[in-house]
């Protein structure tokens, strides 16, 4: 347990701020106290709901998923005007307005605003995300990703990171908090102690990070110094271990007795509060992900959660229960008065440092509808046509078959690759890309696979007849990071894999991925290879006018899109 120092970083609170923090902590109720330590999933459809869960727990915080804008706005503004003490509304903008409202901006991800190599499309993110995300009445933005690629087999990290360089992932990382701070919004630092060393996934078990200490202190450590100097309001703790530092500051402990960063003692209180000096609000990752719950009993976990350091939790399995357990610790002293204390006086602190007891006071909480227009506005989608266009890389280029022309590239057979029709209906991006191809004057077929004369003339066609009808062949895909995935890897279809770019001496072949950088373990034998990062509007569109020489290749590859293949360079 520390102290809160108020007037410290990342708090700096006046004396009229924490007199007022005081007073609202000594008027709580126990059970009020204990309401304040969960982030709720916003599964709540309407005021009845709302009304329920806000008199029964009086949560601290709520996060919705991504739902058209006027209707997050509509319940997010009753949240903040029926509950007593203001709540942290957050929402993951790691690429954009579009992780609250699905009408936001795409703007894209972090390894795409990495690899155009300047940092104002990092400030250009953050206040994307701190625009829209406020207008809909968001003040808790669970981004910057501050994670490291080391592992190209990472699952679930991979474009949403700055790539693997640690100074550059710190330059993005402060440009983007810098933004969210100007507009009053909290950023939640992510995934500590870091991913991007193992190849698994935490939302399916509790994953790894194997490095020494003076590794992680040179990478992950280096990153979290500078963010909490900067004035980091809020940490996200993974289900993620990190042995070494456990063992450096418990050298008794047994293998079994370590816990990942969301319940390790030593890592939450030992290297982050003292080591790190961190004084800001820890949030644990979501308890609902096996990298957590695997760990023990579930009414022992959200007690050891918070006794490590967390002051808030994120999510609940069964909220009654959940709040059940740890109350019922509070009130038998497993978890002390003192500790519950020092989590929500954190709390009401990030409260107070984005004003959110003044903004409730003047009905300022959650903006009008006319706010709304800020979501994919003229000048924001500007700014992600630019940052596809200075991002775009070709890592490969081999055979020198750009630019594609008419004369000699006119007939074009496109593959395209894990680019599936959303969860919310919005067609693959792929289409725009072939459309825009067709507007360029390229005659395109786009390969199916129930196509019985196309799909025999891959399987066992003479070349002959295969060159005579196609001049080039592209590859694009979209194979997403997502959880519950244990890899994002290309599947070919059967038989053989007659779907493999096995024709490469015999067509000008061109690979394009626009959401894993990594496909170059799986198609080493392509000569030309392009990344594009981020499977938005816009990327598609610029792609066609950097494939046929309208504009130039800019980006430069944030991690090594080789993978550890010496064939992958052939």
């Amino acid at each position: 347990m520390t102290t809160v120092d108020l007037q410290g970083n990342p708090f700096f609170l006046s004396d009229r701020q924490i007199t007022h923090l005081k007073q609202v902590l000594a008027n709580m109720s126990i059970q009020q106290k204990v309401g304040q330590m969960f982030c709720l999933l916003g599964k709540y459809e309407n005021e009845a709901e709302l009304k329920k869960v806000i008199d029964t727990y009086q949560p601290g915080a709520m996060m919705y998923r991504p739902q058209k804008s006027t209707k997050i706005q509509a319940l997010q503004h009753f949240i903040q005007e029926y509950s007593p003490i203001p709540l942290l509304l957050g929402a993951n903008l790691e690429s954009g307005g579009d992780g609250i409202g699905l009408d936001g901006t795409f703007y894209g991800r972090q390894l795409e605003v990495a690899a155009s190599g300047n940092t104002k499309n990092a400030y250009r993110l953050g206040l994307i995300a701190a625009r829209e995300g406020g207008a809909v009445g968001c003040n808790w933005s669970f981004a910057p990703v501050v994670d490291v690629n080391l592992n190209f087999a990472n699952p679930i990290i991979n474009v949403r990171t700055y790539g693997n360089d640690p100074e550059k992932v710190i330059a993005m990382a402060l440009e983007y908090m810098r933004a969210c701070q100007e507009r009053g919004m909290a950023v939640a630092i992510k995934h500590f102690p870091g991913d991007g060393v193992d190849d698994r996934d935490q939302h399916l078990l509790t994953s790894v990070n194997s490095l020494s200490i003076s590794e992680w202190d040179k990478t992950y450590g280096h990153i979290y110094q500078e963010m909490i100097a900067h004035g980091a309001l809020t940490l996200m703790a993974g289900h993620i271990y990190q042995p070494a530092y456990t063992r450096y500051f418990n050298p008794q402990i047994a293998d079994e007795d370590i816990y990942p960063g969301s319940l390790s003692y030593e890592l939450l209180h030992d290297l982050l509060r003292q080591k790190l000096g961190f004084n800001g609000l820890i949030s644990s990752d979501a308890t609902n992900m096996a990298g957590f719950s695997c760990q023990g009993k579930r009414s022992e976990l959200l007690v050891r959660a918070i006794n490590a350091g967390c002051d808030m939790l994120l999510f609940t399995r069964d909220l009654e229960e959940d709040f059940n357990f740890v109350l019922a610790a509070v009130n038998n002293g497993t978890i002390s008065s003192a500790r519950l204390d020092e989590a929500v006086t954190r709390i009401l602190a990030t409260k107070e440092t984005l004003n959110l007891f003044v903004k409730q006071k003047k009905h300022t909480l959650v903006p009008d509808r006319e706010a709304l227009k800020v979501l994919k506005c003229e000048q924001h989608v500007a700014w992600a046509k630019e940052l596809a266009d200075e991002s775009i890389t070709l890592v490969k280029n081999k055979e020198n078959v750009l630019p594609l022309t008419l004369k000699k590239n006119k007939r074009i057979l496109v593959f395209v690759l894990g680019d599936v029709v959303s969860a919310s209906g919005k067609p693959p991006v792929s289409k725009l890309f072939i459309e825009q191809l067709k507007k360029e004057g390229f005659e395109v077929t786009l390969f199916d696979e129930h196509d019985e004369e196309l799909k025999q003339l891959m399987v066992n066609g003479a070349i002959k007849k295969i060159k005579s009808k196609f001049d080039t062949v592209i590859y694009f895909a979209n194979v997403k990071t997502a959880s519950n995935q244990t890899t994002v890897r290309l599947n070919w279809l059967k038989p053989m894999g007659f779907n493999v770019p096995w024709f490469i001496h015999e067509l000008p072949t061109i690979f394009i991925s626009v959401a894993n950088p990594y496909h170059l373990q799986d198609v080493p034998m392509v000569k030309t290879y392009i990344n594009a990062y981020t499977a938005n509007d816009y990327v598609p569109v610029i792609l066609v006018d950097k494939l046929i020489g309208k504009s130039p290749f800019k980006g430069k590859s944030p991690v090594n899109a080789f993978c550890t293949y010496w064939d992958t360079h052939l």
